[in-house]
């Protein structure tokens, strides 16, 4: 589904869709929202033995966000990371301050539930609300678990 909108994306706005930009938006679709940054995706093509260059990669994730197809993520490490844009599936994001995993939240802790009350305050004052990131920071049950075994 998402090469299919890809190519349809890139034919309007006059882009051609490259084997290089397939094979970069189909890292993002087999790691499954691993939260990948560029550098991991230049190195997940080259374990793949598929030839493309650093530079290809950067710029084809940049073509992708500008797309709307990743999304770029901060999560204040210094490296920029990106994931899918799943408009019907909104989430906000939990690190762990201990291993560093990233974990999506969703259904019931989806922002969109947690974050009501705010976003009808601010249209209710004018602001038109399209898009907001929420970041929990702590430790993650696994974690937590081998604090509390070795104490």
């Amino acid at each position: 589904m998402h090469v299919d909108s890809l190519k349809k994306e890139l034919k309007e706005r006059k882009y051609r869709m490259t084997p290089q930009r397939e094979q970069v938006l189909k890292v993002f679709i087999e790691t499954n929202s691993e939260h990948l940054g560029a550098e991991e995706v230049y190195r997940y093509l080259l374990s793949k033995r598929i030839n493309v260059s650093k530079a290809t990669v950067y710029r084809t994730v940049d073509l992708l966000v500008e797309l709307g197809f990743l999304r770029k993520l901060q999560f204040d490490e210094g490296v920029y990371r990106y994931e899918l844009v799943d408009k019907d599936n909104k989430h906000s994001h939990f690190i762990c301050n201990s291993c560093g995993k990233i974990y999506e939240l969703k259904d019931e802790l989806s922002p969109d539930k947690i974050l009501k009350d705010y976003t009808d305050l601010l249209r209710a004052q004018g602001f038109e609300v399209n898009e907001f990131d929420v970041k929990f920071r702590g430790m993650c049950p696994k974690c937590s678990k081998k604090t509390r075994k070795d104490k």
